[in-house]
């Protein structure tokens, strides 16, 4: 089993900037991918971005040049930094890790970006 918990979410103007956070335990050394995903109010949840075991990173194109995600393997941390937030990406962020065995999910943390 993989545990995650997310955490750094909360209100912010638009144009500021937020850094989330997913911290790892349990069977972590055979997770290959890790990524954030979201969920706005009556919509379907979206893949945000990735990071795979090799470094390899992915994004959905409303945020590319503007988040990043990292990893701190000492910290068994993923983070997502985003800048030049927008009203649009206000959602619930969900961390997700895949293994051989399945896939995990955070609890979800609430970013709001708005004015």
């Amino acid at each position: 089993q993989v545990q995650l918990v997310e955490s750094g979410g909360g209100l912010m103007q638009p144009g500021g900037s937020l850094r989330l956070s997913c911290a790892a335990s349990g069977r972590i050394f055979s997770i290959y991918v890790t990524g954030w995903y979201r969920q706005a109010p009556g919509k379907e949840r979206e893949l945000v971005a990735t990071i795979t075991s090799g470094d390899i990173t992915n994004y959905v194109d409303s945020v590319k040049g503007r988040f990043t995600i990292s990893r701190d393997n000492a910290k068994n941390t993923v983070y997502l930094q985003m800048n030049s937030l927008k009203p649009e990406d206000t959602a619930v962020y969900y961390c997700n890790a895949v293994d051989p065995y399945g896939r995990y999910w955070g609890q979800g943390t609430q970013v709001t970006v708005s004015s």
